[in-house]
């Protein structure tokens, strides 16, 4: 008896010290047809990280060890698992330093529809701005990070009985703020993404689906900085540890990439690696300022083989700054003359059908819809902020003409729909507040957005 009491005694303290060892995490990142990719960041003490998965149901295991270095200070790490069967669900826990772990969860391959059926109906989750307060760093006054509570309500998301379960959830920047001691110490960079990453409300959400990310200028370093930035390499280091996006950029330059989910492709961009600072000239001499740069050559080069290529109904593309508000006189690709224009030419020259903008920072929902002479319509979808301080339409936007749904002055995530025919795809977008209820909704449909014959 003695023995058994010492077994069991022994098995629950090594439970909880692996349970201790666990700085937050899992999160998932992306999954596809046939692999998927789990990410967990761990304590310096911890020696060994495996992945045991199994298809539900199913008590047949099987284990992935993880090969990287461990005992770093910092130690995120990602366990990427192939040979799956598509749209199966699979069920899996970490075991760290020999011992299972309450790292646990479970998730679904896309489903083979392709050539077989028609695309599926899906959903999606999308914000931005996420502030956590820590005090002895923040500014002086009333806290700038508002109630976390909202990603227990995203994370209900996943548990709702009787409706489509969302299928990722897409970061659109701002996923951590760095403060005035980080912006300068590589340390601070991780340690940054760290104290984000670790709130424990953020936990269940983290795991409920798949998360897609790409940063705007709180996660990349200064506010409202660019190209200038003196640690842009280590921040990439960074957010490539504290994400499992399928790609980072090319050439080691940037973050920049892309997704597809059913008939939609989203083509994530980076408005920092290559942006000029904001307060460099328009236009000189009347004429747009050709060295006045948001995506860069290499990345606008790669987005329009990529519009070009695609056969989605629906080509997201998404970026951190606005790109169409007409009246707005904050971050704005507008003010980017030459490669605004050289992009909507683009898509006119090559008649891209389908493009809808998707776009965060602003501390405030909004959809704007802006006609075209001779062609359809555009629209940029604004989601913010999940946590971060609000904002209020005010001044030249108090009214903006070209808005056609909108909220501020509070927290909110979207809720993106895409359902319906082939022959007339719809884009459903709900804006969701604190506690899960719709604050404003609009649709999008694939007949708009078309060019005519």
């Amino acid at each position: 008896m003695k023995s058994i009491n010492t077994f069991l005694l022994s098995l629950i303290v090594g439970i909880a010290i692996s349970q201790s060892a666990i700085i937050s995490g899992p999160m998932l990142g992306p999954v596809e047809l046939r692999d998927a990719v789990i990410w967990l960041e761990v304590a310096p003490t911890v020696k060994s990280v495996a992945l045991e998965y199994h298809k539900k149901g199913d008590q047949k295991f099987k284990a992935k060890i993880y090969r990287g270095e461990l005992g770093n200070e910092f130690n995120p790490l990602q366990i990427q698992i192939g040979g799956l069967d598509f749209n199966t669900t699979y069920e899996y826990q970490f075991i760290v330093d020999g011992k299972p772990s309450k790292a646990k969860g479970s998730f679904t391959t896309k489903d083979l529809w392709q050539w077989r059926k028609p695309a599926p109906d899906f959903t999606f989750l999308v914000g931005s701005c996420h502030y956590g307060n820590q005090p002895i760093y923040d500014r002086p006054g009333k806290p700038y990070g508002g109630d976390s509570s909202i990603f227990i309500s995203m994370a209900n998301e996943a548990n709702k009985e009787g409706v489509q379960k969302p299928g990722f959830m897409l970061w659109t920047g701002d996923e951590w703020y760095t403060r005035e001691v980080d912006y300068f110490s590589k340390w601070g960079l991780w340690y940054r993404a760290q104290f984000a990453r670790a709130m424990p409300v953020l936990q269940p959400f983290l795991k409920s689906m798949p998360q897609w990310a790409m940063w705007d200028d709180h996660d990349y370093g200064p506010n409202d900085i660019g190209t200038n930035y003196i640690l842009k390499e280590e921040s990439r280091k960074v957010f490539m540890s504290y994400f499992s996006n399928p790609s980072y950029g090319f050439n080691n330059q940037g973050i920049y990439t892309m997704n597809s989910w059913s008939d939609v492709d989203l083509f994530m961009l980076d408005d920092r690696w290559w942006r000029s600072a904001d307060g460099m000239l328009d236009s000189i001499e009347g004429k747009p300022n050709p060295d006045k740069l948001i995506l860069g050559a290499e990345q606008m080069r790669w987005l329009k083989n990529s519009l070009v290529y695609s056969g989605a109904t629906f080509k997201v593309i998404v970026l951190g700054s606005q790109v169409l508000n007409p009246v707005s006189s904050y971050d704005n690709m507008r003010d980017f003359p030459v490669e605004y224009q050289e992009l909507l030419d683009f898509l006119e020259i090559q008649k891209i059908e389908g493009v809808v903008f998707l776009t965060g920072d602003r501390h405030h929902s909004e959809i704007l819809k802006v006609n075209r002479q001779g062609s359809y319509p555009l629209y940029d979808i604004t989601i913010s902020p999940l946590t971060s301080g609000t904002h209020v339409f005010s001044g030249n936007e108090k009214n903006n003409p070209y808005r056609v749904a909108g909220v501020d002055q509070k927290q909110n995530y979207g809720r993106i729909f895409v359902s319906g025919p082939q022959n007339n795809r719809a884009m459903k977008i709900d804006m969701v507040g604190l506690s899960g209820e719709l604050l404003d909704t609009y649709t999008i449909y694939k007949n708009e957005l078309k060019y005519k014959k």
